[in-house]
């Protein structure tokens, strides 16, 4: 499996529903899963499916708020990220995540799949997201 940009956020982006501005903006959290298989185009919003990892030993349902290093704009591509986010001391097995926006319906953003298991044991279990720039950001909308 491969990251999915669901199709709600495709729509939704284009109608004004997400804001991701570092200052005012909407505020967006993300989960982690055990298993991606529920998640497709069609997926709509973060539900705390059965899937997602357990409560406890570091992490809470719901996952994480994330901090947003806003919009910006190089080479005709706007783009966001999001800065690292980590959960410390955390016993976690994961397969991906979804971020989603907490501020009001939890609507879905971006599902990632991690490639395969990653693990923590009483360690730190820690998303890195790319650098922040047109080339290589979480999230980019521009000509190809």
């Amino acid at each position: 499996m491969a990251n999915i940009v669901p199709d709600s956020f495709k729509t939704d982006l284009l109608k004004g529903t997400f804001n991701f501005d570092s200052s005012g903006g909407d505020t967006f959290k993300i989960a982690l899963f055990t298993s991606l298989g529920g998640f497709s185009t069609s997926t709509t919003t973060y539900t705390g499916a059965s899937n997602e990892v357990a409560s406890g030993s570091g992490y809470t349902t719901g996952g994480n708020t994330l901090t947003n290093a806003g919009v910006a704009i190089s080479s005709n591509i706007a783009y966001v990220d999001f800065a690292d986010t980590t959960w410390s001391s955390a016993s976690i097995t994961a397969v991906g995540a979804l971020i989603y926006k907490s501020s009001s319906n939890n609507e879905a953003v971006l599902v990632l799949d991690f490639g395969g298991t990653k693990t923590s044991t009483s360690g730190d279990f820690q998303i890195v997201f790319p650098a922040a720039s047109s080339s290589a950001a979480i999230i980019r909308v521009g000509d190809a």
